[in-house]
């Protein structure tokens, strides 16, 4: 892990323990604001500078004006926004949708729990790893993201901002597409194994 995104992992780890900390309507104030965020440019929404701008690493921030979102400002503005729509009819404080371990692939993979489900996961899995973009990858996530909210199945966030960094990056996509891969099969086998 290097510097910039072990600044993303920590960026959006802090952000999500401020909102877990806030009083109850300004926490959901803070998550409907993120919401609305969710498959939108980073910095396209003044309402969300706040939480998604405010204290972000020197390192995300373009030094020249190039009209474009850097990967850092990317990987955060998409790690909280999907954060706050996973959220969304969940206690912020004590039935928190962000959970340290739960990677990304381990998590897609809890969406099928018997064979006759996995086609159809598997499908939309493989739109998001195989997406050549982070505006495709951020349009798949967020339809992974609304399963994962309905089965109330957890995600690491911090963890997540880190691979949608790197994503961005193509010569470490592939590595990045291997490490979903790992942990879905991974997740499965350890179910085979359990029974």
């Amino acid at each position: 892990m290097n510097e910039q995104t072990n600044d993303a992992f920590l960026f959006v780890k802090r952000k999500i323990h401020y909102i877990s900390q806030l009083p109850e309507s300004a926490a959901k104030s803070t998550l409907a604001q993120l919401r609305r965020g969710a498959g939108k440019h980073p910095g396209s929404s003044p309402e969300l500078w706040e939480i998604t701008l405010d204290g972000l690493p020197e390192s995300f921030i373009s030094k020249e004006w190039q009209g474009q979102p850097t990967n850092g400002e990317w990987a955060v503005h998409i790690a909280l926004t999907l954060y706050a729509l996973h959220q969304q009819g969940h206690h912020y404080k004590t039935d928190s949708m962000s959970k340290d371990g739960e990677k990304f692939g381990r998590a897609i993979r809890k969406l099928a729990p018997t064979s006759d489900d996995l086609p159809r996961i598997k499908r939309r899995f493989d739109a998001a790893v195989t997406s050549e973009s982070i505006e495709e990858l951020s349009h798949h996530l967020r339809g992974l993201i609304q399963l994962l909210k309905a089965d109330s199945i957890r995600l690491d966030y911090p963890d997540l901002s880190q691979d949608l960094y790197w994503f961005q990056t193509q010569k470490i996509r592939d590595s990045i597409r291997l490490k979903w891969g790992q942990d879905f099969y991974r997740y499965q086998k350890e179910e085979e194994n359990n029974e």
